[in-house]
């Protein structure tokens, strides 16, 4: 895991095509520039570009075991997740602003494939039983969330390390959940 402490790898993430370009390689690994920009339907010199930026921040890095020829440029991610801490960022109003729009850019994000499933809604489907949604109020004091998020990220991560394998039953899986205080 990543550990960002800069507004300016915090300000890469806060841009829709550089964060889907991340999500992309999350998911299909490393990749060219060309198959990126196949993939998210972008110019290949739009997606160059970004992934110089995403590369000037240190979150993504060339691949150069898996070119086949000098030209062939390979990109993946520098690390299999990040995080940050707004208490970490506080002395730096440029990077607590970077993660604000980083983190509103990420709820906007969830929200909007979280409603592309629903509207979708198809009962038969196979998935249909087995996505879920998850809410509960819960009473707790600053260290007792921190108890919580450190393990929920334990079980996400626990999965996320077992690899892929090429069983076509399995699909990319967006999972996400938030903890904060707040009112009902």
């Amino acid at each position: 895991m990543q550990t960002l402490t800069e507004a300016k790898a915090l300000s890469a993430m806060a841009h829709p095509l550089r964060t889907r370009l991340l999500d992309v390689l999350a998911v299909d690994g490393p990749s060219t520039a060309s198959v990126l920009a196949t993939r998210t339907d972008q110019a290949v010199g739009n997606v160059s570009h970004h992934l110089k930026v995403l590369a000037a921040a240190r979150l993504v890095e060339e691949a150069p075991e898996l070119a086949r020829d000098r030209r062939e440029r390979w990109w993946r991610l520098a690390a299999p997740s990040t995080r940050w801490s707004s208490a970490e960022l506080v002395d730096d109003p440029a990077a607590v602003d970077a993660a604000l729009a980083a983190e509103r850019l990420a709820l906007t994000r969830q929200h909007e494939r979280a409603r592309a499933w629903l509207d979708e809604g198809r009962p038969d489907d196979p998935w249909a039983d087995a996505a879920f949604a998850l809410q509960r109020w819960l009473r707790l004091t600053p260290d007792e969330l921190r108890q919580v998020s450190a393990e929920l990220i334990a079980v996400v991560d626990r999965w996320a390390a077992r690899g892929s394998d090429e069983d076509p039953a399995r699909q990319p899986v967006l999972v996400f959940a938030r903890g904060f205080p707040t009112q009902p």
